[in-house]
């Protein structure tokens, strides 16, 4: 979403301003998991299909997105559980209604239908619960999940630079989910459960253009999960990368985790993640860890509990809960959140951040900054040879070899009119990014 210009001077704009006043009046509350609530209502797979579906060819079972289109009351029961819970923002029930993966179900023509239907179940409760409780301000969030592929990553062991989805087929994905979760009238876009950013840089796009397209305004929460204890997302981000890729884009108002372990778990890279960014932070993890039945126990108070040493410590702006979490979970979440305040954003020096696995700041106290240049067509007749005779093995040693000798940045260039240019650099920015001794060693030198 680009800023409105006035005399020059940026101004935000006024959704924008409204949504960041609220997150440092409160703590806002998200709902809880919406999986967990379906699973508890044990549906066959007639439930799922309806009348709407008696004859499809495929197993429908499992397609949560699919009930707002088949049982839509019971989507509008769950939306009104967590509401009285205490919820200030609930979600759709879109984190897979999306053409990537909805094709699995042979249902990707009915996106902007489970869409439009879910926005207006989840607008409609929030109105029903509003008239009914005039002190209350309850926002609705469009549920974005990160589709079940990766643009950053190759499921070939064998070829690296293979990709089963690309930026663009991921675009025109998400601006067909979020313009039919817009139309059905939703305040703000949550993308949730990010483990990559590829895919979110999509999705954040998206909403942009919907945004212009509509001319309305769509504030954006993103939440990303990590893989691991090394806080990195699944993609190979540490969190620093994360927030400083997506920085330029001034329609997101939060950063948060969700998902990837209990609060408990959570908590000190929560702390990390507060400290690196001026947006809004938010927190909504699962009920403690899963049993080796897939089951999560932790009880609403041991959860409330624990989201509260993060909340005592200033920490979020946002809570919720991810897998595991019910009403109860919520209710006991909230109740502890009014009494602590917001975090305060830290205020952050300006200098200039890039990142790809890692960040690296450009700074006067950065002295020098390194940078390789012998991965050129134009600058190297060696590399070009090499790329020519598709000899991408020797093209990556040349990329090595300037990490190894201390460049911080590679100048990558393929620029030649015997080659195919958009080709090649697509294919050697997807080995380089896939090939730790060069991805994970440029900021480290």
């Amino acid at each position: 979403m680009r800023p409105i210009h006035e005399n020059g001077r940026i101004r935000m704009r006024p959704y924008i301003i409204y949504m960041n006043t609220k997150l440092t009046d409160k703590i806002l509350v998200l709902d809880g998991a919406m999986g967990t609530m379906i699973q508890r209502l044990k549906l066959t797979e007639s439930d799922f299909r309806g009348d709407m579906f008696a004859d499809s060819n495929c197993q429908l079972a499992g397609n949560n997105d699919l009930l707002c289109l088949t049982h839509p009351e019971k989507i509008a029961a769950i939306h009104r559980q967590y509401l009285v819970a205490g919820t200030d923002i609930i979600s759709t029930n879109t984190f897979n209604a999306n053409a990537i993966s909805q094709a699995d179900y042979a249902t990707e023509k009915l996106v902007k239908d489970i869409n439009r239907a879910a926005a207006k179940l989840a607008r409609s409760e929030a109105a029903r619960f509003m008239a009914e409780h005039p002190d209350r301000k309850i926002f609705v969030a469009g549920s974005v999940g990160p589709t079940n592929r990766s643009a950053s990553m190759s499921p070939k062991m064998d070829d690296p630079a293979y990709r089963d989805v690309d930026y663009d087929a991921l675009l025109r994905a998400y601006r067909e989910q979020i313009e039919a979760l817009a139309e059905g009238g939703v305040d703000l876009i949550l993308f949730e459960t990010v483990f990559d950013t590829l895919n979110l840089k999509a999705g954040l796009e998206a909403a942009r253009q919907v945004s212009e397209r509509l001319n309305r305004q769509l504030p954006v929460m993103v939440s990303a999960t990590l893989a691991g204890p090394s806080g990195r997302i699944l993609s190979g981000q540490t969190l620093g990368a994360f927030v400083t890729s997506i920085a330029a884009y001034d329609n997101v108002i939060s950063v948060g985790l969700n998902c990837s372990w209990g609060a408990r778990d959570m908590q000190p890279f929560i702390e990390e993640l507060s400290a690196i960014t001026p947006l809004a932070v938010s927190c909504h993890p699962n009920a403690g860890l899963p049993d080796e039945n897939g089951c999560y126990k932790e009880s609403a108070d041991s959860f409330a509990e624990a989201v509260s040493v993060m909340m005592s410590r200033g920490l979020v702006n946002i809570v919720g809960g991810c897998c595991g979490t019910t009403p109860d979970h919520i209710r006991a979440l909230a109740s502890a959140a009014a009494h602590y305040a917001p975090r305060i954003a830290p205020t952050l020096p300006s200098e200039l951040r890039v990142a790809g696995l890692e960040t690296l700041e450009i700074s006067p106290a950065s002295n020098f900054i390194n940078v390789g240049e012998r991965c050129n067509v134009a600058g190297s007749r060696k590399f070009l040879r090499l790329i020519k005779e598709g000899s991408y093995d020797e093209a990556l040693a040349i990329a090595r070899k300037q990490v190894d000798d201390g460049a911080q940045i590679i100048d990558v260039n393929m620029d030649d009119s015997m080659i195919d240019a958009a080709t090649e650099m697509t294919r050697f920015l997807r080995l380089i990014a896939s090939d730790p001794d060069v991805a994970l060693s440029l900021k480290h030198n």
